[in-house]
């Protein structure tokens, strides 16, 4: 498969029975005709590493306002080869579109998938490892399945979440946060309720809450363990200061980051004037600077020097 324009280029991979369709963000420097070419005919910088953009939730590969389009492009301008793919099942990839996809994913359902497109770019590319990109349900599988392919060296989260959310919120409990956040008596209720959240968090102390999805929590502790980069970005919420939790919620932030404090893996990126989608103005630019900044700090380009900057 070959439609290609200067900058970007479609392909496909046969994987795990599946056609899975992705696009090709041609690095600066590189002249070839098409990727899918054997490496040794390509214009290529052998055994630098390469970036993988995964789907948020169903979101399609290029997600929320273009925006993994937008970040894809800048890796590609500093150098970096960049692939965005669609796991099975969504956007234009082949497999069927699970009616409970959320529970596959927060179980890591989507990381074999993951790890072997990881594992056909490293063979095919001749890359030397393997950097996964994801946002909000994205970031869940990126953590399952750099654990899984041991060649992913580094991770770029947005949002991620390590709790089991609700997937089907009872409709009075969608009308009564409607309601709170409305009313002047609401608003005061749910501050009270918070409250006694929070003092029932001091009580338990570091236990973890019973929605804990402990199965990604056990995979992010090998990966803390194992050194991994990782750069986390977290948008602003509702009734929240940037950086924190609610209050009344468990800081699974600080939590993951006594995990990764051991080997000084993790660097946490708040974006006070970033919605959950890091599609406005603001989160791009952060997340394209910041991200740059930490591919160039943990993963340099085997020609640096004479890449363009």
């Amino acid at each position: 498969m070959l439609q290609a324009i200067d900058t970007r280029e479609l392909i496909s991979l046969d994987i795990l029975g599946y056609c899975l369709r992705g696009t090709f963000h041609r690095p600066a420097g590189d002249t070839s005709v098409s990727w899918s070419l054997p490496a040794s005919a390509l214009n290529r910088a052998p055994g630098g590493p390469a970036v993988l953009f995964l789907n948020s939730l169903a979101l399609p590969r290029a997600a929320a306002g273009d925006s993994a389009v937008y970040w894809a492009d800048a890796f590609a301008l500093r150098g970096y080869p960049t692939f965005r793919f669609d796991l099975p099942g969504l956007g234009d990839s082949d497999g069927h579109a699970s009616t409970d996809l959320l529970d596959v994913i927060n179980t890591g359902g989507l990381a074999p998938a993951t790890a072997a497109i990881a594992k056909e770019l490293v063979g095919r590319g001749g890359y030397s490892s393997i950097i996964l990109v994801g946002h909000c349900a994205g970031a869940v599988t990126a953590i399952f399945a750099a654990a899984a392919f041991k060649k992913c060296k580094g991770l770029i989260l947005l949002d991620p979440y390590f709790h089991l959310p609700v997937i089907n919120r009872p409709e009075t409990r969608k009308k009564l946060s409607d309601w709170a956040r409305r009313s002047t008596l609401g608003k005061f209720l749910s501050n009270l309720y918070d409250r006694a959240r929070h003092l029932w968090l001091l009580l338990r102390g570091s236990t973890l809450p019973r929605n804990a999805n402990t199965a990604l929590l056990g995979k992010w502790k090998e990966l803390s363990a194992a050194g991994i980069p990782v750069l986390l970005f977290q948008a602003a919420r509702i009734k929240a200061q940037v950086g924190k939790p609610r209050v009344g919620e468990f800081d699974y932030t600080q939590h993951i980051s006594k995990l990764a404090a051991r080997k000084n893996n993790l660097a946490v990126k708040p974006i006070d004037r970033a919605d959950h989608s890091f599609a406005n103005r603001a989160g791009r630019e952060v997340v394209r600077d910041e991200s740059l900044a930490f591919l160039a700090n943990n993963f340099p380009l085997p020609n640096t020097t004479s890449r363009t900057k």
